[in-house]
């Protein structure tokens, strides 16, 4: 019996969603019929993780998605569900995701970074925008500002405190799309509905409060398809391998514009990644055999 070892929790501000998403992973590995471990990095040494025939990482934010376990266990030569090092740090810097994906010619919003100090009066400023830190995910700490009459000042002061940089973004307004990729297919897309007068932010994402509706009957199947196919090219260009999620905003017009690609993303019952497996006929067990077993194979 081959034996997995489930890397989850970490010390980055999205520690309760991995723990999350831990579980359920090592719950549909166990259901597949594999030996599961379910480590913590903040208490398990790096011997202990890499204890196993395959290592699952399923670390959110900071060491985890950042290339910092990956490029460890690349070292060690032990095999690893997921992105590499180098596409989980590309990945996870906005910024230089940034210069890969618009030096391709695929399309995003404009953008710049911004100190505290210039954000005011930085020209994308003085329209509405989104405000968000370089490095991070699940929305933590990200600011949309919807009206220039009600910014919050305040508390972007107070995020500004946690970064000294932070990355200052169009805000396209229009609906928010969500694609995942698996190997080197596309999975059903997933269209997002914030609850009313809200945002799609680190709470909705969590509490069931949004609606997350699997192949929209709202969007016209052209852009279902663009949007993919949009993804399947981020994915590749960034060099991620085995499964991505890449965020995209579809404009009134019916543009598309890449927003980010998230490397390992969320794997709590909740999360958009399994939704969309489990539309095109993946459970999670089946799922995430096909996940170790990608890893056993290279």
């Amino acid at each position: 019996m081959r034996k997995v070892n489930v890397i989850c929790g970490g010390n980055s501000a999205e520690r309760e969603v991995s723990l999350r998403s831990g579980a359920a992973v090592a719950k549909a590995l166990e259901n597949a019929g594999y030996k599961v471990a379910v480590l913590d990095p903040v208490a398990a040494g790096i011997d202990e993780i890499v204890d196993c025939d395959v290592v699952f990482l399923v670390l959110h934010g900071a060491g985890g998605e950042d290339g910092t376990i990956q490029t460890e266990l690349e070292k060690r030569g032990i095999k690893f569900v997921g992105s590499g090092s180098v596409a989980s740090a590309l990945c996870f810097d906005k910024w230089e995701y940034r210069k890969v994906i618009t030096a391709a010619g695929l399309p995003m919003p404009k953008a710049d970074t911004v100190q505290h100090r210039e954000h005011a009066v930085h020209e994308l400023a003085q329209d509405l925008h989104v405000l968000k830190p370089i490095n991070g995910g699940s929305s933590i700490d990200t600011h949309i500002v919807r009206e220039l009459g009600k910014i919050p000042h305040a508390a972007i002061a107070e995020t500004f405190k946690r970064y000294q940089t932070m990355l200052i973004e169009e805000l396209i307004d229009g609906t928010e799309l969500t694609v995942g990729i698996l190997g080197d297919a596309a999975l059903p897309i997933i269209k997002i509905v914030p609850p009313e007068a809200g945002e799609f932010d680190y709470e909705n994402k969590y509490n069931g409060a949004s609606q997350e509706i699997v192949a929209p009957e709202d969007v016209d199947a052209s852009i279902q398809k663009a949007a993919q196919e949009l993804a399947l090219k981020a994915h590749q260009l960034t060099g991620c391998r085995d499964f991505s999620r890449t965020d995209i905003m579809c404009d009134k017009t019916g543009k598309l514009f890449l927003l980010e690609t998230n490397t390992i993303p969320g794997m709590t019952d909740q999360s958009l990644f399994p939704k969309m497996a489990a539309a095109a006929g993946l459970p999670m067990p089946t799922l995430c055999k096909q996940f170790v077993e990608m890893a056993l194979n290279r």
